[in-house]
């Protein structure tokens, strides 16, 4: 893993977060470069705000944080930290971070995006600026090769402007687009639907999992969430939009139920859900950190938990043996933790390792529901 990013006789000492003992990816991308090189002998006014979208661990946060007034927008609480401790172990001057639903400062002069995989959050972005930004704004997307389709560039025409693409450079791609007022529209509600098997109605911000309907996996899990009145404290860890916690509330109303993400537009949501289905909101507790990072130990007596399988656009285990590392940690003496994966991910070794016990209590031609107890 390469922990030095060298551009134009100026190094930077980067690292991914959470920080891992051994690492094996870098935390910036050929794309991060293509912008860095690109933008290097444009004259930047100091006071008017440089917006940079979705900046994975901070790189390019660091890098023009000595250019100009950076604000970075992110959904991710992991990105965020990422950032903070990429400038601090540079010595580079603190940033202005905020979440997706924050209102963007005024009369940017250069917005850099890293395209999101993620067409809905895109989009969301795409209309946020288009109502935002002033006509001379320079907005640069990129992205690798492969990640950039037809469809983005089509997202882009339609939601903010004339759009071109770039040489690909170490396979990435610049998307240069000039803004277009008229465009302009209120901003998209988030999506709602129904799911009436459980009495659940469900809305989403842009950037959250499944975010159109109920994913498949959660929809086997909702089936198998424990009813019993020892339970005092409930984490759903890796929330999203809530809807396993809001259904372990309605199960065990004698509950404290904690529901945990690390995106910020998941936990708004579970947050509007709560209110949209129980008969006391205040019963879910919602908090935004990395895996269950800032819970005290020994907390819960059940943790439900549907784990990611990627840390951005790379796919990964590490995340859901830290949460089952952490659901060790939280969970009280004979406290339970139920688990579902793709069959594929072998979480039964994991979780057996770690607790020394699993047992498969539901399954699908796809899906695994696990439970280990403390």
């Amino acid at each position: 893993m390469k922990p030095a990013l060298t551009l134009h006789e100026r190094t930077l000492n980067l690292t991914r977060f959470p920080v891992r003992k051994i690492e094996t990816l870098q935390a910036w991308d050929a794309a991060d470069e293509y912008l860095i090189n690109h933008t290097h002998d444009m004259e930047l006014d100091p006071q008017r705000p440089i917006l940079i979208f979705n900046d994975s661990f901070g790189a390019l946060s660091c890098w023009f944080s000595t250019q100009g007034n950076v604000t970075s927008i992110t959904d991710s609480f992991v990105a965020k930290q990422g950032c903070i401790t990429n400038l601090k172990a540079n010595q580079l001057p603190q940033i202005n971070i905020i979440d997706c639903l924050a209102e963007l400062p005024e009369d940017p002069q250069l917005v850099l995006i890293k395209l999101p995989k993620n067409h809905r959050l895109l989009s969301w972005q795409l209309q946020q600026l288009c109502n935002h930004l002033p006509e001379d704004c320079v907005v640069i997307g990129a992205a690798k090769v492969k990640e950039i389709h037809t469809s983005t560039l089509k997202l882009c025409e339609k939601y903010l402007g004339e759009t071109r693409t770039s040489l690909a450079v170490k396979k990435a791609r610049l998307v240069f687009i000039k803004p277009n007022p008229a465009l302009a529209q209120p901003m998209p509600a988030p999506k709602k639907w129904d799911v009436p098997e459980h009495g659940i109605t469900l809305t989403n911000h842009a950037n959250v999992f499944s975010g159109e309907s109920l994913d498949i996996g959660a929809r086997l899990l909702l089936k198998h969430i424990p009813q019993k009145s020892k339970y005092t404290d409930i984490i759903d860890l890796g929330c999203g939009n809530g809807v396993i916690g809001i259904k372990a509330a309605q199960l065990n109303p004698q509950a404290n139920i904690t529901c945990v993400d690390e995106s910020f537009m998941a936990v708004a949501s579970c947050e509007a859900n709560a209110r949209l289905n129980l008969k006391v909101p205040e019963q879910i507790k919602t908090v935004v950190t990395n895996c269950l990072d800032s819970i005290q130990y020994s907390s819960a007596d059940l943790i439900l938990c549907n784990p990611p399988f990627h840390q951005q656009t790379t796919i990964t285990d590490h995340i859901a043996w830290q949460m089952f590392c952490d659901a060790k940690q939280v969970l009280r003496p004979k406290g339970q933790l139920i688990v579902i994966g793709n069959r594929q991910l072998g979480y039964d070794e994991k979780l057996k390792r770690l607790f020394g016990n699993v047992d498969i209590i539901a399954q699908n031609d796809k899906f695994i529901v696990y439970q280990s107890g403390k």
